[in-house]
């Protein structure tokens, strides 16, 4: 009797400790507390029904996949500033294809995917030959690419944005799959929450699953042991950035199809919510811990002060601040949470 009692403690306390030791734990907490206080403080009675949850998903879910590819790339050890300025690029691109070169909107499509991966590889080949921080090679491609979106943009059109992509060829299927809404009850819903639900399971899938998974958070932590360990720490840091230029990619196809056109400065100064989304879920700057899933809270938790801050009809101002506020408590607070889980009985 005493041997089961001692067994089930030990199983409670084992459950416990892996509890703490979920880096989306201090997110999750997070999320329902300001959840609540929005919630709590809401003037329309809509923010916790499906209208206002309609609202802040749609923010949301594009900021939640780019902040998944994001939080690998940190699990790696890396950074990528130019996943904003990718989103612009790749709808410029996607649009200028269609409306100057009169193509089908399922070619531009590909097209688009293959610029930004040769984008990613670029990035990722630099920082593995030259050793450089890739905080300073994205963040020169970042002024590459804004640049080039305000001249090529220019160039062509005559303005700063391109319109009219609504009547290419192959736009409505495209739009449908891409940038489509759908009906739950007498509320509409963009369908990129779907897309970020998938790629959400997907990314946890390879992280949890996969020898891929194994090798990101091998190079992020220590890349001479990974090396030393047989893992190809430069190949998956390199893959690890094409994949987040192309989730940036795939964002900005969703925006100029959603839009029906693109500003030439679309996306600038997006990359910093994605990587606040990143750590507010848990994933450690420098590299070597976090989830998937944690980063997909961290861009729930910016849609949902995106959509409180007015349902409670306070001051827009004083956004920033907020964010800034909840990225402060987010790394505290996992920052707790990681001590005590150090702390705990196994």
């Amino acid at each position: 009797m005493m041997s089961n009692l001692s067994d089930e403690r030990v199983s409670q306390t084992s459950i416990a400790t892996r509890m703490l030791r979920r880096p989306e734990l201090g997110a999750l907490i997070g999320a329902f507390v300001i959840f609540s206080l929005f919630w709590g403080f809401d003037t329309t009675g809509n923010f916790a029904a499906l209208g206002g949850t309609a609202g802040w998903t749609d923010i949301a879910a594009p900021i939640g996949i780019i902040a998944v590819f994001v939080s690998l790339l940190m699990i790696g050890g890396e950074f990528d500033l130019s996943t904003g300025v990718m989103v612009g690029t790749s709808g410029l691109l996607a649009g200028m294809l269609v409306t100057e070169y009169g193509l089908n909107m399922w070619v531009a499509i590909p097209i688009v995917l293959l610029f930004a991966a040769a984008v990613g590889f670029i990035n990722g080949m630099i920082v593995v030959r030259t050793g450089l921080p890739s905080f300073i090679v994205t963040l020169a491609t970042f002024f590459v690419l804004r640049g080039a979106n305000l001249a090529v943009t220019k160039s062509l059109t005559g303005t700063v944005r391109v319109s009219g992509i609504e009547e290419a060829e192959g736009f409505d299927s495209a739009h449908a799959i891409f940038a489509s809404r759908l009906m739950v009850g007498t509320s509409s819903f963009q369908i990129s929450i779907l897309w970020w639900i998938a790629i959400t399971i997907l990314a946890t899938w390879l992280l949890s699953r996969t020898q891929f998974g194994n090798w990101i958070f091998a190079s992020g932590g220590d890349k001479n042991a990974a090396r030393n360990a047989g893992v190809p720490v430069d190949r998956t840091k390199v893959t690890l950035f094409i994949m987040t230029s192309l989730a940036s990619a795939f964002v900005g196809i969703m925006f100029v199809l959603r839009l029906q056109g693109m500003q030439a400065g679309q996306g600038v100064g997006m990359e910093f919510f994605y990587i606040i989304a990143a750590a507010v879920g848990g994933t450690l700057l420098m590299g070597g811990a976090g989830s998937a899933i944690g980063a997909s809270i961290g861009a729930a938790i910016m849609g949902i002060a995106d959509i409180g801050i007015p349902y409670a009809l306070w001051d827009q101002d004083w956004r920033w601040t907020f964010i800034g506020v909840i990225l402060l408590a987010a790394v505290l607070v996992n920052t707790f949470i990681g001590n005590r889980a150090k702390g705990a009985k196994r």
